[in-house]
């Protein structure tokens, strides 16, 4: 008989000391002592802030010149890969295929969990060939245990493709990457169950990555996503809510003239700003890259 790959050292699979009566716990102590813990998952982040500063100092000029980020992961992390790319372009306006999400099994494992993808370390070539996968691609893995052979295997032959690697984990594994992104959650209060601290720390730092990155890019002028695509009533009322905002004048009139630019809140504010039509609003903002801020 084979044995797999011993992980007892590996940080997240790990005994918690300090939930060893979990399953005794009544149910309002389960739910403090939950709450309480993930406290580690915040302050695991907050360390790593140079790292991941630094991935997005150097991701931001590949996405401006063309690349993508390529997010690649299996189980909970595939998914929260899969959720932060599916969640940029209404939020930012973003082409659809500048951050991509590729899950171990495809679109059926963010619903059915398909483990025994994990370990095949070539399983991701068909992905990368169906994505055409280029040398400005930046491709980050994600495995909050470190060990997933689907990951690091992915990220090996992402080097041959030429494209920048980087690695997220919540573990002390350390792959030989351009970037490493080591988030120190320790141990599970649910031994092994990455889904719980690894997981919220995970979620928050690709929500900074891209969040920072649509800054970077201009797709934010001051806190407000000016970027958005108001596709239902909640993005249209707050599409309008931002035209008031900036150009302090009343919901009515902010309304009539997000109309009048077609439904783009950065080409409204230029108009009304600068007392352009829509064409000569989004010249200008072509001009400076559709960086809102530059154009005014």
């Amino acid at each position: 008989m084979t044995l797999p790959l011993d992980r007892k050292n590996i940080t997240t699979e790990q005994i918690h000391v300090g939930t060893y009566n979990l399953d005794v716990l009544s149910t309002l102590e389960s739910v403090e002592l939950l709450a309480a813990d993930h406290e580690e998952a915040i302050q695991a982040v907050q360390d790593s802030s140079e790292s991941i500063a630094l991935f997005i100092d150097a991701l931001a000029p590949r996405i401006s010149n063309g690349g993508r980020l390529i997010y690649i992961g299996c189980g909970t992390s595939g998914r929260l890969g899969v959720l932060d790319a599916a969640e940029c372009p209404p939020t930012f306006q973003s082409d659809q295929d500048m951050i991509i999400g590729i899950i171990a099994g495809g679109d059926a494992s963010l619903r059915t969990s398909s483990e025994a993808k994990e370990d095949n370390p070539t399983g991701i070539i068909p992905e990368f060939e169906r994505i055409h996968l280029h040398a400005n691609d930046t491709v980050l893995g994600i495995a909050a245990g470190g060990t997933t052979p689907w990951v690091l295997g992915g990220l090996e032959i992402a080097k041959k493709y030429g494209a920048t690697t980087a690695f997220l984990t919540c573990s002390d594994v350390s792959p030989e990457v351009d970037h490493l992104i080591q988030l120190e959650t320790g141990a599970e209060p649910l031994t092994g169950s990455t889904r719980l601290k690894a997981g919220t720390a995970t979620k928050l730092t690709l929500n900074i990555i891209t969040t920072t990155l649509f800054t970077k890019l201009g797709k934010v002028y001051g806190n407000l996503m000016v970027d958005l695509k108001a596709t239902n009533s909640k993005l249209l009322d707050r599409a309008i809510r931002i035209v008031s905002t900036i150009c302090e004048i009343d919901r009515e009139t902010s309304a009539i003239l997000l109309a009048s630019a077609g439904g783009e809140v950065k080409v409204a504010i230029v108009m009304h700003k600068k007392l352009v039509e829509a064409t000569e609003a989004r010249t200008i903002l072509k001009a400076v890259g559709g960086n809102l801020r530059a154009a005014l």
